[in-house]
């Protein structure tokens, strides 16, 4: 599998990828968080403003074309900022759940909220609103079918610890908060999947991913951690950021970011280009004594199959 899988052309700072088969274009999808890594500015403006980029596959997810970004998805004047994107599909509609924060900000201030947006073919899309969560600083959302019927949702409330919590649904539309899910430490881009006959969440704990297993999406368990450690292949180095899963037929793959140039002592308090710059990589995982793995160095050929 190639190495780094995906870089962004234009700013270099894919992250947060998520992966969604186009039905129509009979093609898979890469929707991400194009931050501005060779942007100047204060603080974390580089960070912000930032548009979903999109990337192709017509090949399984073997290679990947920058397609550009997302459009139509503005409804107040001025640059603002979007990330972390979810695309759920179900029922012949696209929807998605993007964190939005009104303008570029030069720190990690102010007010976040998660937008619903729905699309036939992921070009078109309405917003069908902002959703009232547990605060006005929430991000990183989540979707899962849940196994008695409805819907539920994880994210990050940053007015709340940097904890996961909740909200469900019967229709995707509407959403009624439960409360907190996982407060063990601060983390963020919770990732829920089934697979091999558990349901699992990774989280992003900035050392890696925790992992947790469920058989009912209600009540979890600690499950050790992945993508802890750099791995080998290009721009592999570090720990493994904010994550996707794709289970396809037998296999499960998570895709994930990583700041290569962040590491040494070259790097050590810097925050220029180098620092700032990403890359999008692909994992395979597996279940081994009832614990979920993933050996970042193994020789695997990614082939996400047609849904």
């Amino acid at each position: 599998m190639q190495a780094p899988l995906f870089r962004d052309p234009i700013y270099d700072g894919a992250t947060d990828p998520t992966i969604v088969y186009n039905r129509a274009a009979q093609e898979w999808w890469m929707v991400y968080t194009s931050r501005r890594a060779t942007a100047e500015g204060p603080g974390v403006a580089w960070v912000h403003g930032s548009d979903l980029g999109v990337a192709s596959s017509s090949d399984g997810g073997r290679t990947w074309q920058y397609r550009g970004t997302l459009p139509g998805l503005e409804f107040e004047w001025g640059r603002n900022t979007f990330w972390a994107p979810e695309i759920y599909w179900h029922d012949g509609t696209y929807h998605m759940y993007v964190s939005y924060i009104r303008g570029v900000r030069t720190d990690w201030s102010g007010p976040r909220t998660i937008l619903h947006y729905t699309s036939p073919d992921l070009l078109a899309w309405k917003l069908q609103g902002p959703l009232a969560l547990s605060s006005n600083r929430v991000i990183d959302a989540c979707v899962h079918a849940k196994p008695g019927g409805g819907f539920r949702m994880w994210y990050k409330d940053e007015a709340n610890g940097s904890a996961t919590y909740a909200a469900d649904s019967d229709d995707l539309y509407r959403w009624e908060p439960v409360g907190p899910v996982l407060t063990h430490r601060g983390h963020e881009g919770p990732n829920v999947f089934f697979y091999k006959g558990s349901y699992w969440m990774i989280v992003d704990e900035w050392r890696g991913q925790g992992v947790f297993r469920s058989a009912d999406l209600e009540r979890w368990e600690p499950g050790g951690h992945i993508l802890g450690e750099s791995g080998l292949r290009e721009d592999d180095g570090g720990f493994g950021h904010h994550a996707d899963v794709v289970v396809s037929g037998d296999e499960a793959y998570v895709f994930y970011f990583t700041h290569p140039g962040r590491l040494g002592p070259e790097a050590e308090g810097k925050n220029g280009y180098e620092q700032r710059r990403s890359s999008v990589q692909v994992a395979r995982l597996d279940v081994n004594n009832g614990e979920l793995v993933c050996d970042r160095n193994e020789s695997f050929e990614l082939n996400l199959k047609a849904e």
